[in-house]
């Protein structure tokens, strides 16, 4: 059994991505995209920087569209001179995991169920992890809490965080998992005024408890960094400044231009840029 998931991982392009990562000590810019110009944005500038990159969709998009902005999205992927993968960011429930699992397009899928308790969270975890395996889909869990709030993602404002400890980072590796989404500090969406307060020792920590099988930790950053809000950020402004004044082929352009520079810099902070 261990052997065919193997082989199905095999050609999987957000595992080979993220695992070259690893060994090269850099960081795989994982774009948040809510439509076709992010899609093409992330692609440009991975292109622009001769960077590998990570197309991610909500389940939002497969509510929404159906499979329509994931088959754009592989494709994309598929067409590029770079290494890009197509992620589901925060797949919070069975039958969203399953549906985008069976659609086909995903290279990987986050199985989140943090915001049930302990228990059914591994139960959980441990059953979506297989039937996305089953079909050849990478998975990432997220073990403890994070706080915060995030177009896309169940509210968490409010709920008590809960910090990743090194043994909950053993059982959630236990179950077959590829990559791991630890609680130290970090929110979803914008942090509060004192900005970020993250435990460093606490990520050190969870690698050496997790050994190889989990290397996302490195020198005390991680393999894969989501970046939605100044992207986004970005297509907004442009929009708020040209529509009504400019074409609307016009303004989609200079949207794109504008996510694009933003993930161009995303690339050169994570050192990703010339490793394609």
């Amino acid at each position: 059994m261990a052997t065919d998931v193997a082989h199905k991982f095999k050609n999987n392009r957000a595992k080979l991505i993220v695992d070259k990562a690893i060994q090269g000590h850099y960081a795989i810019v994982a774009v948040c995209c809510y439509n076709l110009e992010g899609i093409i944005a992330t692609v440009r500038a991975a292109e622009a920087k001769r960077s590998p990159a990570l197309i991610q969709l909500f389940p939002w998009s497969i509510e929404f569209a159906d499979g329509l902005l994931l088959h754009a999205a592989a494709e994309a992927a598929d067409k590029a001179s770079v290494p890009i993968g197509v992620h589901m960011d925060h797949a919070q429930s069975p039958e969203i995991i399953r549906r985008a699992a069976d659609l086909g397009g995903f290279d990987g899928i986050m199985v989140d169920m943090s915001h049930y308790e302990r228990e059914e969270n591994m139960r959980l975890s441990k059953e979506l992890v297989e039937y996305c395996n089953a079909r050849g889909i990478i998975t990432e869990c997220e073990p403890g809490r994070i706080n915060g709030v995030e177009d896309g993602i169940q509210d968490t404002e409010g709920m008590e965080e809960i910090l990743t400890t090194p043994e909950q980072a053993e059982e959630f590796v236990a179950l077959g998992i590829d990559w791991l989404a630890p609680a130290f500090g970090n929110v979803h969406g914008e942090y509060g005024p004192k900005g970020p307060v993250l435990d460093f020792p606490r990520l050190t920590s969870i690698q050496k408890q997790v050994g190889d099988r989990v290397r996302l930790c490195i020198d005390h950053g991680m393999a894969k960094v989501n970046v939605n809000g100044p992207v986004n950020a970005a297509y907004t402004r442009v929009g708020a400044e040209l529509i009504g004044k400019a074409p609307l082929t016009t303004v989609v352009e200079e949207q794109t231009k504008a996510m694009q520079a933003v993930i161009e810099e995303n690339m050169d902070w994570c050192r990703s840029s010339g490793e394609a």
